[in-house]
Formats: structure tokens, C-alpha cells, sequence
């Protein structure tokens, strides 16, 4: 099948693609170099079963494995610490970058699984039944907990409502 969806059809996907699965891969790890490497696992995991992928289910799929690759921890990296300084040279921030910086440091509080969630269910915008399948639990684990990721995120920003519409201006 390599013929009709092969190499440059896998070129055509990574050149339309590659900058979505980054901002996915950022909004799930927080850290823009492990975003590169989860991409990187991501694409060559494709790459490897690309003649079995159909083009109509390629977005998907691709979002499974780009899961699969950060719930599993490869490719892992150390996370840095946060200093409570800024540098002289930081030019003040608006509302909206405080509000972007507030939740992806919340989202870090969460698990693994549950940042993957919450990123999946409202900030890819995906129906539940979907996120379920992506990460192959039941439709009820995936309610729970992100019931309880927005319970946690609603205790780290803050607030006690609202969380999701910030999310969106996030990343």
C-alpha cells in the first residue's frame, strides 16, 4: 500500500501536521524541547506503520500514538525548575500570557494521564467516546477524571469556574 500512500503522502501529513501534533505535545508535557522529542517518537512510530494507516483515520491516529509516546514517558527528559525571579530584560507580560503561564503550571500539577485528558477532551475538543478510545479506558474513567483534573485545576488557578474557557487561550 506503500504505492498509493507512501512516502510523499507521509511527507504531505508531516508538513500539514507536524506543527498541530507540536502544540498538542506542548500542551500535554509543558516543555517545548520534550514536545520536539515526543513529536520526533511520534512521527518515526508512524513512519514505521504508515503503510497500514488509512488517510481518513491519519489525524487520529496520530494523536493516539503522540499519547501513547508521552503517557508511556519516552522519550523522557528532567524537568527544570522555575525560578521566582525574571530577568531584567522580560518585557511585562499581558493578562492573557499570566493566564497561559497560570495553566500550563496547573496542568503540570496534574498526572500524567489526566493532563493527556483534559488536553484531549478540551483542548483538542474531542467527544468523550473519542478520548476514551484514544487512550483505551471506559467512557466513565475518562468523565471522573476529568472531573477531578478540572476540580484540581480549578483549585490551583484559583477559581471556581471557568477553568476550560481560560484553557482555551492557553495554547
Amino acid at each position: 500500500m506503500r504505492d498509493t500512500w507512501g512516502d510523499q503522502a507521509f511527507e504531505a501529513f508531516f508538513a500539514a501536521q507536524s506543527q498541530r501534533l507540536r502544540r498538542l505535545a506542548y500542551a500535554m508535557c509543558g516543555d517545548w524541547h520534550l514536545a520536539e522529542d515526543i513529536v520526533s517518537a511520534t512521527f518515526i512510530r508512524l513512519y514505521q506503520r504508515w503503510h497500514r494507516v488509512r488517510p481518513e483515520t491519519a489525524n487520529a491516529y496520530a494523536r493516539k500514538v503522540l499519547t501513547n509516546v508521552f503517557l508511556t514517558g519516552a522519550p523522557k527528559r528532567k524537568r527544570e525548575q522555575v525560578t521566582e525571579s525574571i530577568p531584567d530584560t522580560q518585557v511585562s507580560t499581558t493578562r492573557d500570557s499570566d493566564d497561559r503561564l497560570d495553566m500550563a503550571a496547573a496542568l503540570a500539577g496534574l498526572t500524567p494521564k489526566r493532563r493527556a485528558m483534559v488536553v484531549l477532551r478540551f483542548m483538542e475538543d474531542l467527544p468523550i467516546s473519542e478520548v476514551a478510545r484514544l487512550m483505551g479506558v471506559a467512557e466513565g474513567t475518562v468523565k471522573s477524571q476529568t472531573s477531578r483534573a478540572v476540580e484540581s485545576l480549578r483549585a490551583a488557578l484559583g477559581k471556581t469556574e471557568g477553568v476550560i474557557e481560560d484553557a482555551g487561550v492557553a495554547f
